[in-house]
């Protein structure tokens, strides 16, 4: 039997569709990025679209720990066996402050730079490490924030080209 849109059914069909369809542009939106309460450790500029100095992302400890945790054990080029990260997914970041780019320009404390795929954030689990076997990360060791990936668990990432974008001290991301 074939429904109408002028009978009870077909309107009802109809809602439903016109609901499902349309409830991720109903989505709540995402809250604003709050103040940084304590020392900043990360500032994000460029294609950001929640900024919360000017239109700057600028992250402390306490704002990247509203973000998933997460632990990568993997072996480093410049340490000896497999260590224990935890720290938060760099794309879960991106994601938070609206993120919009092809590449993210990563500065260290010591002013080494480095150009970063967008694409690397989303194929792999890359973390802003902030403490290593179970120890916070400081400035005198790769910190505050250092990026890790998981090298141990996809080969490719074994490549000499990654071990560039392992920045420790990481101090900024510029969103391109």
């Amino acid at each position: 039997m074939l429904h109408t849109l002028s009978e009870p059914l077909g309107r009802l069909a109809l809602a439903a569709t016109l609901s499902a369809s349309l409830s991720p542009l109903m989505a709540a939106p995402t809250p604003p990025l709050p103040p940084p309460q304590g020392p900043v450790i990360l500032q994000i500029t460029g294609q950001v679209a929640q900024g919360n100095v000017g239109d700057e992302a600028h992250l402390d400890h306490q704002l990247l720990a509203t973000l998933p945790s997460r632990q990568v054990v993997t072996s480093t080029s410049v340490t000896e066996g497999p260590q224990v990260f935890d720290g938060v997914l760099v794309r879960d970041v991106l994601d938070r402050i609206g993120a919009d780019g092809e590449t993210v320009v990563a500065t260290a404390l010591n002013d080494y730079v480095i150009d970063i795929p967008m694409s690397d954030f989303q194929d792999f689990d890359v973390i802003l490490a902030h403490t290593m076997n179970g120890e916070r990360l400081s400035a005198r060791d790769k910190g505050p924030l250092w990026i890790v990936y998981p090298r141990d668990d996809v080969a490719e990432l074994q490549e000499i080209r990654y071990d560039y974008r392992w920045v420790w001290q990481l101090q900024s991301l510029e969103v391109r």
